[in-house]
């Protein structure tokens, strides 16, 4: 039997000018805002950890629990920030970019909740230097919550106090990560720090900071307004609401997709239309090409946090690619690999340089040099690279292709033989 499909950040996602002040006021935006600032700072804090909203940028990490770990002001006075992470680079993914586009103030209005929340009188979105239009989305949505005194000085004459300020990035793919995201952020190279601390406590200018994905902002004018109870119900025991799933590749209808936290993957390639022209699946890479793949005997997975790593892959950020059966596996590595290649940061030698064999020793493959002792080499520099690099980028390099080779191997000897005549 299907699950309830409760539609929360698309509800509105019909209705013409959403992204206008006047249209998302009058279908209720800003009454969450209302609502947190009512009930105040705790209550606020505790219906959210109640909820069980994760982090959906690809961490997962309880957003609840993230805000009781930024030091209370008594033992660290001092501003403190929230950062909307809004650097969506990864390959498949792209709910952001549709939230911005389609509801900018439900994310303007989920950042102010979070800034009130810790107590942070500034907060910044940081986007993508390609994401221009939405930049100007935001730019707009901005001036027209702070002439309608819902942002800036004494917002809805609460006499709360946060300024909104937009930031743009440069292209980095790194700067998805929260503390690389801060190095950009006060002009530096993205480099990713060696946590602890982490940014809650040491976070942007050495002060505590929150840095939250556009989609988990998103969520909590509607926890504000409906409770952490409501939101937890809509999903699983662990991880509560609705997920966006940007779904791509091979389908009839690409597009972004709102399911309950643990719907079966293959709800959500159905609703995409399942896999286009009448071909069969091959393989689904679930979370955006960081995630390793899924074979298609294994779209039965329950898409929330828990499901995909019990079968060695991750929910990451939704970004669901599916694969018909003319796709070759080695290929879909190599195309992987040379972005990871081109946007790895360079401050650890092992990704820096793993990333680079793993590119070229896949295109050797691919134009007909491979040998089974290419492959071999493939996995052993992959297993060097894991654990011995500071951020998650190195880990996925050998990771993803790894787990290519093992759930499809016939298409690697294809590329990689015993040997050439």
């Amino acid at each position: 039997m299907s699950r309830p499909d409760p539609k929360i950040l698309t509800r509105h996602f019909g209705e013409e000018r959403l992204h206008e002040l006047e249209t998302y006021r009058r279908l209720g935006g800003y009454e969450g805002l209302r609502q947190a600032l009512s009930l105040g700072r705790e209550k606020i804090r505790a219906e959210v950890a109640k909820s069980n909203l994760r982090g959906l940028g690809g961490a997962g990490f309880s957003a609840g629990l993230k805000w009781s770990t930024v030091p209370p002001e008594e033992k660290n006075p001092g501003p403190r920030f929230v950062v909307a992470n809004c650097d969506e680079s990864e390959p498949g993914c792209f709910k952001d970019r549709v939230l911005v586009d389609r509801a900018p103030h439900q994310l303007l209005e989920g950042l102010l909740i979070a800034a009130y929340a810790i107590d942070a009188r500034h907060a910044f979105i940081f986007i993508r230097g390609e994401y221009a239009v939405q930049y100007r989305i935001l730019e707009k949505a901005l001036a027209q919550a702070e002439a309608a005194g819902l942002a800036g000085r004494d917002v809805l004459g609460s006499g709360f106090f946060c300024r909104v300020s937009l930031m743009r990035g440069a292209g980095a793919y790194i700067s998805g990560l929260d503390t690389a995201l801060l190095e950009t952020m006060e002009g530096k190279r993205a480099w990713p720090r060696q946590p602890p601390p982490f940014p809650t406590a040491f976070g942007l200018m050495g002060r505590p900071t929150v840095v939250h994905n556009v989609e988990t902002l998103s969520m909590l004018p509607h926890i504000a307004l409906r409770g952490g109870e409501w939101f937890a119900g809509l999903g699983t025991a662990k991880s509560g609401g609705t997920a966006l799933f940007s779904v791509s590749g091979h389908v009839e209808r690409p597009g972004v997709y709102e399911f309950p936290m643990g719907t079966p993957l293959r709800e959500v390639i159905a609703a995409a239309g399942g896999v286009r022209a009448g071909r069969k699946l091959k393989a689904v890479i679930p979370g955006g090409v960081s995630t390793p793949v899924l074979t298609a005997e294994e779209i039965d997975v329950a898409m929330d946090f828990e499901g995909p790593r019990a079968k060695g892959s991750f929910l990451g950020a939704g970004g669901v690619i599916v694969l018909d059966d003319t796709t070759d596996m080695a290929a879909v590595a190599h195309n992987i690999e040379r972005f990871f290649c081109h946007e790895s940061c360079g401050q650890c030698t092992p990704c820096r340089e793993g990333s680079y064999w793993h590119e070229r020793i896949l295109q050797r493959g691919l134009e007909g040099g491979g040998t089974a002792e290419d492959l071999a080499t493939l996995s052993r520099v992959g297993e060097n690279i894991a654990g011995k690099v500071i951020c998650a980028l190195g880990d996925t390099v050998g990771v993803v292709t790894r787990a290519m080779m093992k759930k499809f191997p016939e298409d690697f000897k294809a590329r990689f033989p015993e040997s050439r005549g």
